[in-house]
């Protein structure tokens, strides 16, 4: 990802790079900037572009002006010391920016208040075998969107064994890794006599890229707060 933001940015003529930070090849230039492991020189940056783990993540905003945040796998206690932090400062949150996810999102959403709870969901998603965690943050946040439609937060993470009847209302997990795929998220809603399925596929980390940059770029004049893609794209 950070190649791929590298490379989105160079290519865009209404930004530049300021500061190029990661933990391994410190040293390395990329163009006309050396790759540091300095924390601090993220205060050189009017938005801070944040795609690592969630304990890198905190200690960067600390050092932000604005951020954009894709890195996934905060627990509740990590959420709250961001949401302390965007009373600071204007941080864009999402676990995916690419813009065509984000309308998933939205279908989604609209899909679990139209069908109801009279057709079951299950949320199948594949990415690349280096994934660390599952399921990803994409399939969490459409879990969650539904849940809140179904006001009922009741999840299943696969299923083996006798687990007797499905419950109505569940949400159901299933991750999938192998291979070098960049990420794929189907939404299944199965009723009577019917299936409904929206799929998005993630055929280059540039989606991501490209929407991580408009977030960048929204953001400037903002407040402090704490936003989504929704926000950005105007989904609300």
């Amino acid at each position: 990802m950070g190649r791929a933001l590298i490379e989105a940015a160079a290519a865009d003529r209404e930004l530049s790079l300021a500061v190029l930070l990661d933990v391994t090849g410190v040293g390395t230039e990329i163009g006309k900037l050396k790759v540091t492991g300095d924390v601090a020189e993220i205060a050189r940056a009017d938005v801070l572009i944040d795609f690592t783990r969630p304990e890198g993540t905190l200690a960067h905003l600390k050092h932000a002006k604005a951020a954009v945040v894709g890195t996934t796998g905060f627990d509740e206690k990590d959420k709250a010391r961001i949401a302390a932090a965007s009373k600071r400062i204007p941080i864009v949150l999402s676990p995916n920016f690419a813009v065509g996810v984000n309308v998933v999102f939205k279908l989604a959403e609209t899909a679990a208040q139209t069908l109801g709870e009279g057709y079951d969901v299950e949320i199948i998603e594949a990415h690349h075998r280096h994934k660390v965690d599952a399921p990803s943050g994409t399939a969490l946040k459409l879990g969650d969107l539904i849940a809140s439609v179904f006001r009922k937060k009741d999840f299943a993470f696969g299923r083996q064994g006798d687990t007797g009847e499905r419950p109505v209302k569940q949400i159901g997990y299933h991750a999938i890794r192998g291979g070098d795929i960049v990420g794929e998220h189907t939404v299944m809603f199965a009723g009577p006599g019917e299936r409904v399925e929206v799929t998005v596929r993630s055929q280059s980390r540039s989606t991501y890229a490209l929407g991580a940059l408009r977030a960048a770029k929204w953001l400037k004049g903002k407040p402090a707060g704490l936003y989504d893609m929704f926000d950005v794209l105007g989904l609300r």
